[in-house]
């Protein structure tokens, strides 16, 4: 049975500026435009090489998860959905996070540097102002999340919310890469990328949320609508 089409919230940096232009080219696509990129030339990586450990996050585009990708439920539609996001932007005002990238676990990703109280509310209302869209998880999508290990809280949260990174689980993060065993190049290609992004760590402005869409499994995320911040 094919999946049906997913949606997400995610935070995506304002597609003109120059950091998410690099970030597109990193990853080898730009999620506004659906247009495949050429990827920088990187000391010690081949292209083919690089193409390879930039391939998952390439997939998703240039983000950070604050409602993980669900499936729309059959009393709503994407334009209820639409709706929602932009009631739920309309009650977060812009705000500066520090980041900059960071390895976590095996792969690489820009990271918060500093605590963010207000990054974690947006997140926090995300998750539950969105999950009346969110259709049940299928038995594939939780036999899928429970190959990774879970806390208790974690299996309780999935079954509450359909993800179990949530709330005090939430960790940002915009991902630069997949899993990296080798040590060695995960340190060589974190090296690179900070060099690669030094002029977009430290503060940062987030002044929008964005409506990401998948039509299929086969196909990659792309930025479906955008939804600017008030200012503070």
């Amino acid at each position: 049975m094919p999946m049906p089409e997913r949606f997400a919230i995610y935070y995506a940096p304002d597609t003109e500026s120059a950091f998410w232009q690099r970030a597109a080219a990193w990853l080898g696509r730009d999620a506004a435009t659906g247009v495949v990129l050429p990827q920088p030339v990187l000391p010690g990586f081949d292209g083919q090489r690089f193409e390879a450990f930039t391939a998952d996050p390439r997939h998703y585009g240039f983000h950070a998860t604050l409602k993980a990708p669900f499936a729309l439920a059959e009393t709503a539609t994407q334009a209820d959905l639409i709706a929602a996001v932009a009631m739920l932007a309309s009650t977060h005002p812009a705000f500066n996070a520090i980041i900059e990238p960071q390895a976590m676990g095996s792969f690489i990703a820009f990271r918060l540097a500093a605590p963010s109280t207000s990054m974690q509310a947006l997140h926090e209302s995300s998750v539950r102002l969105i999950d009346p869209f969110r259709a049940p998880l299928t038995p594939a999508d939780m036999a899928r999340r429970l190959r990774a290990p879970l806390t208790d809280r974690q299996h309780e949260q999935l079954a509450a919310w359909g993800y179990p990174y949530v709330f005090n689980d939430f960790r940002f993060h915009m991902t630069l890469t997949g899993r990296i065993e080798n040590s060695g190049n995960r340190q060589q290609l974190l090296d690179a990328a900070i060099q690669y992004f030094a002029d977009d760590c430290g503060q940062h402005q987030v002044t929008s949320i964005s409506l990401f869409h998948q039509p299929d499994v086969k196909s990659p995320f792309t930025i479906l609508a955008r939804f600017t911040l008030p200012q503070p």
